[in-house]
């Protein structure tokens, strides 16, 4: 009986220290805060030149993707190194579909969008914005030689088959030229090339920067500007681009704005002239 006592005694001992140890190594963990990230993680198509492509070397300042051997560059990327460089963090550029962008920096996953995004009123609900990095002018980008090719107003372009790309604002203005032809959006600007190159649309909807690189990249096609009053209405916040952000963090949105505005319109528009002449041949 005094074995048995004995015994108990010590199960009994051996499970209070057992369960001491426990509570102070969850008391422990409890009070560990990780450690902040040196790390900018960035989304983006790498999909969508001049704002950003995917390429296989890192010429011309071209930076690593996450998670592959290939590498981005573009002016969002560009714009990007300089924002981690105000931040003292490092870049990782993140290639996300167009629609895993918003969820992705809504869930953590990443920390910011640098993807040609617009500010719309629609995006404002979920997400937060920084201020304008880059505004641009819509434009319609045509098959060369085409009868649309010399348009200069919405209505030179009615009856074509236009489209633009899936859940974009550029999507929604198509319905401003009479008579369109509105066909279904295409996931994103490679496709809509191939769609134009082989007559299955005669347009699509873009930012001016990536139809001066479409045309640049293709000599098949032609870019489409309409005169002052003749070309879609947008507002400034539909026609420009901002960083995407996680909603609820006013400190992040200050510290990136401050670093934009640090990086005046003459400095934009030779980044964005560089990743034009930059862009690679095929994209």
């Amino acid at each position: 009986m005094r074995k048995f006592v004995s015994l108990a005694l010590s199960a009994i001992l051996v499970m209070g220290l057992l369960i001491s140890a426990v509570g102070c190594s969850s008391s422990s963990d409890k009070d560990k805060t990780p450690a902040p990230s040196n790390e900018f993680k960035v989304g983006m198509e790498c999909g969508y030149p001049p704002f950003n492509w995917t390429q296989a070397d890192n010429s011309n300042g071209a930076v690593p993707i996450a998670g592959s051997k290939e590498f981005a560059g573009g002016y969002d990327v560009e714009i990007a190194k300089r924002l981690a460089e105000g931040m003292g963090k490092e870049l990782v550029v993140v290639k996300t579909a167009w629609d895993g962008l918003a969820p992705a920096v809504q869930s953590s996953t990443i920390d910011a969008i640098l993807a040609g995004m617009s500010p719309t009123a629609e995006r404002k609900k979920t997400i937060d914005f920084s201020d304008h990095y880059y505004r641009s002018d819509l434009v319609v980008v045509v098959q060369k030689g085409s009868k649309y090719e010399g348009a200069t107003s919405l209505q030179e372009l009615a009856g074509a088959n236009i489209t633009a790309q899936l859940n974009t604002f550029h999507y929604t203005v198509i319905e401003q030229i009479p008579n369109v032809k509105k066909q279904t959006a295409m996931d994103d600007f490679p496709a809509m090339r191939v769609a134009l190159e082989s007559g299955i649309i005669d347009g699509y909807v873009s930012e001016r920067p990536e139809g001066v690189s479409a045309t640049a990249a293709n000599n098949k096609f032609a870019m489409v500007e309409f005169a002052p009053g003749k070309g879609f209405q947008a507002s400034d916040d539909d026609v420009a681009i901002a960083v995407g952000l996680k909603k609820g963090n006013p400190e992040l949105v200050s510290s990136i704005n401050q670093i934009l505005s640090g990086i005046s319109e003459d400095q934009r528009k030779a980044i964005m002239d560089q990743a034009i002449k930059n862009q690679p041949a095929s994209n």
